[in-house]
């Protein structure tokens, strides 16, 4: 396979992304054996130690087939966040063009890839004591007070939040106090326009009753395969039910079922309940990027491997143009 020319700090870049269980790995793992390539995962969940089984994260003998980046950087109590992986990201795409191979992002965290390809909002850094009083104050109120105040205050990002989704309410609460500015207008400013690489972008999908009868086939599997065990070991290491990381789709009904709140039965069907919830926001929020090429991933798979090759080779005569 020729080799891609061009400048190295601006590598091109191939992004398969979608929703959870559409096929990304199978797809990207064969994809980049074919074109020498190695993968950068954009999953938030991913990047934590010992969080293996409930991420879908990549076997050790995925591993050793091709080189994967930006998994078990982060301890599950550390508070990770997408500059973080926005900085580890281009370091580790940089890395791999500099020893002549090509970079692959995949995953299914949208706002990973957006801040990776993109660039990233220039908003306020987090500070724990304006976190910690806005998260006292809530829980002095009462259930629902923050989403309220968002409300009051930057009505555009509320609209566009569930009033459960905490973490997202507290942040726009939190830039607000700081820096005194709507996060949706700092948001709608930067637009996200910055663009560091030549990008193809390929979505990877399913039919929906496909999807979801995978999803659920996943999660009886993850069980099977010891995430009840996984998530007993990282409760007995110290680490709170309430971190960050632990709020996940899959540790959370675990959790609780260890707690005796619930049977492993009841555990299994709201994590695939929630899970068929959330591959369907993740779809919602990829459809939003037009850049995305979808390929049904059992149908079309093989379109793949031609798209691609079409990208590298119009990368090498010049051609800015996605192949269609």
């Amino acid at each position: 396979m020729g080799r891609t020319t061009g400048d190295e700090t601006h590598p091109p870049l191939v992004v398969i992304c979608g929703p959870t269980a559409a096929g990304k790995t199978a797809l990207s793992l064969d994809l980049a054996e074919r074109f020498d390539a190695e993968i950068v995962s954009a999953d938030s969940r991913q990047v934590y130690r010992g969080m293996d089984i409930g991420t879908a994260k990549a076997t050790a003998e995925e591993r050793a087939r091709i080189p994967h980046h930006l998994l078990d950087v982060a301890e599950v109590d550390e508070d990770y966040s997408v500059a973080d992986f926005a900085v580890q990201g281009r370091r580790a795409i940089l890395d791999i063009a500099a020893r002549g191979k090509r970079p692959f992002v995949v995953g299914g965290t949208g706002l990973y890839i957006r801040a990776l390809t993109e660039g990233l909002l220039d908003a306020p850094a987090g500070d724990p004591q304006v976190r910690q009083a806005i998260l006292d104050r809530g829980e002095a109120e009462g259930e629902g007070a923050l989403y309220r105040r968002l409300q009051l205050i930057d009505p555009p990002l509320a609209e566009r939040l569930k009033p459960r989704d905490q973490v997202r309410i507290v942040r726009g609460l939190e830039v607000f106090e700081i820096s005194g500015r709507r996060l949706s207008d700092l948001q709608e400013g930067h637009g996200f326009a910055e663009q560091p690489y030549p990008l193809l972008v390929i979505g990877v999908t399913l039919a929906r009753q496909e999807l979801y009868r995978r999803i659920d086939d996943r999660v009886e599997a993850m069980v099977a395969g010891g995430l009840v065990e996984e998530v007993r070991a990282l409760l007995a290491r110290g680490f709170s039910p309430g971190l960050k990381a632990l709020r996940t789709i899959g540790y959370q009904e675990i959790i609780r079922h260890l707690a005796g709140e619930i049977s492993l039965d009841e555990a299994v069907a709201l994590i695939q309940r929630d899970s068929r919830r959330y591959a369907k926001r993740q779809l919602t929020w990829f459809r939003r990027d037009k850049k995305i090429i979808w390929v049904d991933s059992l149908r079309e798979s093989a379109k793949i491997p031609q798209m691609t090759e079409l990208f590298y080779a119009a990368k090498r005569s010049g051609h800015a143009q996605n192949p269609i």
